[in-house]
């Protein structure tokens, strides 16, 4: 029938009508279906046999149907406003450094899947509102899914951000990153940009920003706001609060966690509240036990320390874990560093213990997280903990083991001996320990 995959299409089946655009089959689907993505992002399986009648209303990739997504060759348009320096000094100006992920994502119509394909400065054309709110400077940094980033991107976007602070330009910072990993990036910058006299605030995007549900334009436009308008510095998350689209919620960078895999609200501060609810213009803060710093005028306390060891491991304790895993860690892969993950307070089975003692004997810093989501580890309640202080062991009270293991990679490359190394790992540098009564 001259049809091609990408072309826009007209069905009729059973008396209804579907118009789509025809995606490709998975490699595991039959032949004896199609498969179009309707107006709404969402796709359908139509079986071949109940089709009465297919029409092609139009050819990939040279035209599209209003209200159709557009297919990946589409024009993308220019940044809606560009202002030169000078122009309006009262605008406040912002700088959006592209990482990847969903939110710097689309669908391509061509294959069906999602993939890291829009720049920072397609992601502001997008968005015409941002506008309105801030002149913004786009550097496309990366363009990965956040599960490929390693402690290595993290040292690149620590520096590409102290070369924007330094530059005294700006009045925040913005980096659209995937959500997988988020919480991780969030934590190693936090050790790494120590002093900040502005904002820098991760955004992400549990949906695609050309998807109708899409979460990208609101955590972004919510970032700029608490960017330009929050009185404190530091590395803070925003995304949405609820399933709603009404309210965008600031956490402290060591003190959020992704905690569902699709829910646009996914992201939770833990054991503390939020730093700050953004409602449309306006940033409200929240009690909080967390300590934050002022904006200061100028970056002269500004310090930068952007290395990470990455001989870090973290070892989640259940029923039926194998001891030799922890020799692993001492003799085959070098590690320096053991974040367990206990139960409850602190805890793992006694059959560990000489392994634990061992990897301590040897020189491996031991440290204790719990993989409950919120509370404290209380390692002297009951006789596993008490046993396990007695070995070495060092409890991290609420630190959260992603933030854990983050901060272990930058003490080891940032500390002269194991002792100071220990002693670094339980202080409170970066609001990773709060003081606040855990919730019960």
């Amino acid at each position: 029938m001259g049809i091609s995959i990408g072309d826009t299409l007209k069905l009729n089946i059973a008396g209804n009508q579907f118009i789509g655009i025809l995606m490709p089959r998975f490699e595991s689907a039959d032949e004896n279906h199609l498969v179009i993505k309707l107006k709404n992002g969402y796709n359908i399986g139509i079986e071949l046999t109940k089709i009465e009648s297919i029409t092609k209303i139009m050819q990939e990739p040279n035209q599209t149907v209003s209200n159709m997504p557009s297919s990946s060759s589409s024009p993308i348009p220019e940044p809606p406003i560009k202002r030169s320096e000078g122009e309006d000094k009262s605008i406040p100006k912002i700088a959006l450094i592209s990482t990847g992920g969903t939110i710097a994502s689309k669908v391509d119509y061509r294959t069906g899947g999602v993939h890291a394909a829009i720049s920072a400065s397609e992601l502001y054309a997008s968005i015409p509102e941002l506008g309105s709110y801030a002149s913004v400077d786009t550097e496309v940094l990366l363009n990965e899914y956040s599960e490929n980033l390693k402690p290595e991107h993290w040292s690149l976007i620590a520096n590409k951000i102290a070369e924007k602070v330094k530059s005294g330009r700006y009045q925040g910072i913005i980096i659209s990153h995937g959500t997988d990993t988020m919480h991780y990036t969030a934590s190693a910058l936090s050790f790494a940009l120590q002093n900040l006299p502005i904002p820098v605030v991760l955004v992400g995007a549990q949906r695609s920003s050309d998807r109708p549900s899409s979460d990208a334009a609101l955590n972004l436009i919510g970032g700029i706001v608490f960017a330009i308008k929050s009185n404190y510095s530091g590395v803070f998350v925003a995304m949405h609060a609820s399933s709603s689209d009404d309210v965008i919620a600031c956490h402290v960078g060591t003190r959020v966690r992704k905690n569902h895999t699709s829910r646009r609200d996914a992201f939770e501060s833990i054991d503390v509240a939020p730093v700050a609810l953004i409602k449309g213009n306006v940033v409200e803060m929240q009690h909080s036990e967390i300590k934050l710093q002022k904006r200061a005028s100028s970056s002269e306390r500004f310090v930068v320390k952007p290395d990470y060891d990455s001989k870090v491991i973290l070892l989640k304790y259940h029923p039926g874990f194998d001891p030799e895993l922890i020799n692993h860690a001492i003799v085959d892969a070098g590690y320096k560093v053991i974040i367990l993950e206990g139960t409850g307070l602190g805890h793992i089975g006694r059959e560990s213990f000489p392994q634990i003692q061992k990897a301590i004997e040897s020189g491996l810093m031991v440290f204790m997280t719990s993989q409950c989501v919120w509370g404290r580890v209380r390692m002297n309640v009951y006789d596993t903990g008490r046993d396990l202080l007695n070995i070495g062991v060092i409890p991290l009270s609420d630190m959260i083991a992603e933030t854990a293991i983050v901060k272990a990679m930058w003490v080891l490359a940032n500390s002269k001996d194991s002792e100071s190394a220990k002693k670094i790992m339980q202080e409170n540098i970066a609001n990773e320990i709060s003081s606040a009564i855990p919730i019960s």
